[in-house]
């Protein structure tokens, strides 16, 4: 005859298993990189409605954090912060354990260096990255980034950082799992072929 005191020992094992098995669950993480006003945030958008079991992750708001708090220091781009290439990894990371979702994070990283420490960091944390960059043609993306009503205080900020996309594009390309021209396509037909192209990885 079993004991209560074997029963419960017994239990105690078997849902110190199964908290293991679900804690080395690991999910997708789609980063989408490319030229600040390309339509990230607008392609995570569709992304979410078009599928199921995703949540948006927007690096930038471990960046805000860091400005309000570093009021002090001077700096033109918390992505030249040592914190924010630590904290987006753990983040991410963590936020994948708890909600155990897909994440899509929209974020242009410019700077090889960051990209590569970004991505290191995320693998060594288990995390398996699916990096996709959404190129566009630069009359359209300057056109792109005039035309946005709805984010008027980045259009300088955009304008001013096309030329780095352009001497980025070379090793963005070559680093991705999935470069979009997006000159032509909606929201919907960049997330459609995102999404397609996941289904045969």
């Amino acid at each position: 005859m079993c004991t209560r005191a074997a029963i419960s020992v017994v239990g105690r094992l078997l849902v110190e298993s199964w908290a293991g098995s679900i804690d080395t669950i690991r999910h997708m993480i789609i980063w989408l990189n490319g030229p600040f006003g390309v339509g990230k945030t607008t392609t995570a958008a569709s992304l979410l409605k078009n599928s199921a079991n995703w949540r948006v992750f927007d690096p930038e708001h471990v960046g805000y954090m860091l400005q309000a708090n570093l009021k002090d220091l001077d700096f033109g781009d918390f992505q030249h912060l040592q914190p924010w290439r630590n904290l987006v990894p753990h983040t991410l990371r963590e936020v994948e354990r708890l909600t155990a979702t897909n994440l899509i994070a929209p974020q242009s990283v410019l700077v090889k260096d960051y990209w590569d420490e970004l991505k290191t960091k995320m693998t060594d944390l288990g995390l398996e990255v699916f990096h996709v960059v959404l190129n566009c043609d630069e009359n359209v993306l300057a056109k792109r980034i005039e035309d946005d009503k709805i984010d008027r205080d980045a259009c300088v900020w955009r304008t001013e950082h096309i030329a780095q996309y352009s001497q980025a594009r070379t090793w963005m390309t070559a680093f991705a799992d999935l470069t979009i021209d997006t000159s032509a396509l909606t929201p919907d037909q960049i997330s459609t072929a995102i999404l397609g192209t996941l289904r045969w990885k």
